[in-house]
């Protein structure tokens, strides 16, 4: 295998690269990177190819990473983030070996503190175990900073839309029903709906108490997707007026429910789970064979500030998914201690930058 590091410019043949490869995933997707250039990282993406075989008239892809670099803060340091990559068939281990070493050369090279990376693989599987050894072998650590959710909830499409139905528990099939006999409807949302679409959020963030961004953000972060036939919101109405919904994104053959948000109406009617059922039935009827939940405890405890989402998402039939998390290759050892012992001063102070920071509210 002669592989070669190539840095494609071009977003239809990154994305067509990526999707050529074993579990392509959104966040590597040119879109995603693009996105996070607007909003203060910088996206550099890698792509190593097989001269020795040929995928038409060029060579066979067999890796990617698509790497976001920023400051640390108010620090003169560079940190990178592959999220939830690097891409390949992580089987292959002199394919591995070789990919894992170049993250750490273009750390170095590019004088970051570190390198994070988070593939998306089950510790306890051939895959999963294959990339630890590796990742422990070459002096990667474990992280304790995920930017990205560890666990989630993965749904099968591939059984009948009944058998889907028939998965779930029963109580979640009634509130499906339930919803349907009350009236609620579901429709798809436009750009036209990113006003509505935010507004929910923001009631939603103030009645669960947790921080949002400024409005343009989400607008950026949905409508750029939305544009490229990669997002689709679904909005629930009872009596004309919206009361919930969803944003679904797709990238190959994967759905992903990643956004999520209600008023407080009509909460008896059970928008929430048709809506999920229409989303989970557009994206098998798009050729989707996994439906991605996004999002799940670290620990299937209770006691989990996550429990009462994952006690809604598991009613669906999905199977809890854990994933070996988030690793770091520290470039300079004492350098990334140090970071580790002030990274909630340093966070406390990206936040702060993020928040005045005026290009991010344009």
């Amino acid at each position: 295998m002669d592989l070669r590091l190539e840095q494609p410019k071009n977003r239809e043949a990154w994305n067509k690269a990526v999707l050529s490869l074993p579990e392509p995933r959104l966040l590597q997707s040119w879109e995603w990177g693009a996105f996070k250039g607007r909003h203060g990282w910088q996206p550099t993406r890698y792509l190593w190819t097989d001269s020795s075989t040929r995928a038409g008239p060029a060579p066979a892809p067999r890796g990617a990473a698509s790497i976001l670099a920023r400051r640390a803060g108010p620090l003169p340091l560079r940190v990178m983030y592959v999220p939830k990559g690097p891409i390949l068939d992580v089987l292959n281990e002199p394919l591995l070996d070789h990919i894992l070493d170049e993250l750490a050369r273009i750390a170095r090279r590019r004088r970051a503190l570190f390198i994070k990376i988070d593939p998306d693989v089950e510790p306890g599987t051939p895959q999963g175990d294959r990339v630890l050894d590796a990742l422990r072998r070459r002096g990667w650590q474990r992280s304790d900073e995920e930017i990205q959710y560890r666990n989630t909830i993965l749904l099968d499409l591939t059984p009948t839309e009944n058998e889907l139905l028939m998965n779930m528990k029963s109580k979640w099939r009634y509130n499906v029903r339930l919803a349907q006999r009350k009236g609620v409807t579901i429709r798809q949302g436009t750009k036209d709906d990113l006003g509505l679409l935010y507004a929910m959020v923001e009631e939603t963030a103030e009645r669960a108490g947790f921080v949002i961004r400024p409005e343009p953000y989400y607008h950026d972060a949905w409508g750029s997707f939305m544009g490229r036939d990669l997002a689709v919101p679904f909005i629930a109405e009872f009596e004309g007026q919206p009361i919930a919904m969803v944003i679904i994104y797709s990238f190959g053959q994967r759905a992903i429910y990643m956004v999520g948000a209600s008023l407080d109406l009509h909460r008896d009617t059970m928008p929430n789970n048709l809506l999920q059922w229409e989303a989970i039935t557009w994206a098998k009827d798009h050729g989707c064979t996994v439906y991605d939940m996004w999002g799940a405890p670290d620990q299937l405890d209770e006691s989990d500030p996550m429990w009462g989402v994952y006690r809604f998402k598991k009613g669906f039939g999905g199977r809890f998914v854990e994933t070996i998390g988030a690793w770091d290759y520290p470039v300079s050892p004492a350098g990334y201690r140090l970071y580790v012992a002030l990274k909630p001063r340093i966070l406390a102070a990206m936040r702060w930058l993020h928040w005045h920071t005026p290009t991010e509210h344009h």
